[in-house]
């Protein structure tokens, strides 16, 4: 693992288990968890391989396999890693620094149709690092796949560094939503959800 991510620099004792414990209770309670699982299952082929990148407890890559889909799930807690593997069997779920991802060595060769970072992902890795997170997993997805990524625009990653992080990694900007439920983009608004894709060639 490279530096503290800010999941665990900027959080208090206990956020993971709070975390876990939350999405279990709301999962419980038949809260609507899945839209931005909809939206990505709407933009790929059917049984797309898709790679849900800062994965958490699992609950985006669990709806993905839900309608077929084959997700491989990666987050740097090992604590939510385990509660995605007990809560949702069926995808894979492994432990690795999105900075530093390397699927090919553990046993993930195969290229990705998609890559989705829902839940603010890009707002809690390490500081310094949002490049190179969006360098790696722009690495497994294969040419002409997407790359859909949501965060609060009050996170502490500004929209224009987000944007130049991602034509600095080759990617390009093809669309951005207000929510997932894709409502139009304006510039107040406090959530982004921004589709990118990694040119052929």
């Amino acid at each position: 693992m490279g530096k503290p991510t800010r999941w665990v620099t900027e959080t208090k004792p206990g956020h993971s288990q709070w975390y876990i414990d939350r999405f279990r209770r709301l999962a419980a309670e038949g809260a609507d968890l899945a839209g931005e699982a909809r939206l990505l299952d709407a933009m790929v082929p059917p049984g797309a391989r898709i790679l849900d990148a800062g994965c958490g407890t699992g609950r985006v890559g669990a709806e993905l396999a839900a309608r077929g889909h084959r997700v491989v799930g990666v987050d740097a807690d090992p604590a939510l890693i385990g509660a995605a593997r007990a809560d949702h069997p069926g995808p894979r779920w492994l432990v690795a620094d999105l900075a530093e991802l390397d699927l090919a060595a553990q046993g993930e060769p195969e290229p990705f149709d998609a890559a989705v970072c829902a839940g603010n992902v890009l707002a809690f890795v390490a500081p310094g690092t949002e490049r190179a997170v969006l360098a790696r997993i722009a690495a497994h997805v294969r040419p002409d796949g997407i790359l859909v990524v949501g965060f609060g625009t009050d996170r502490g990653y500004p929209l224009t560094e987000f944007d130049a992080d991602a034509v600095s990694t080759g990617l390009h900007l093809e669309h951005r939503f207000a929510t997932w439920d894709l409502r139009p983009w304006r510039d107040d608004a406090d959530f982004a959800v921004t589709v990118l894709r990694k040119p052929v060639g």
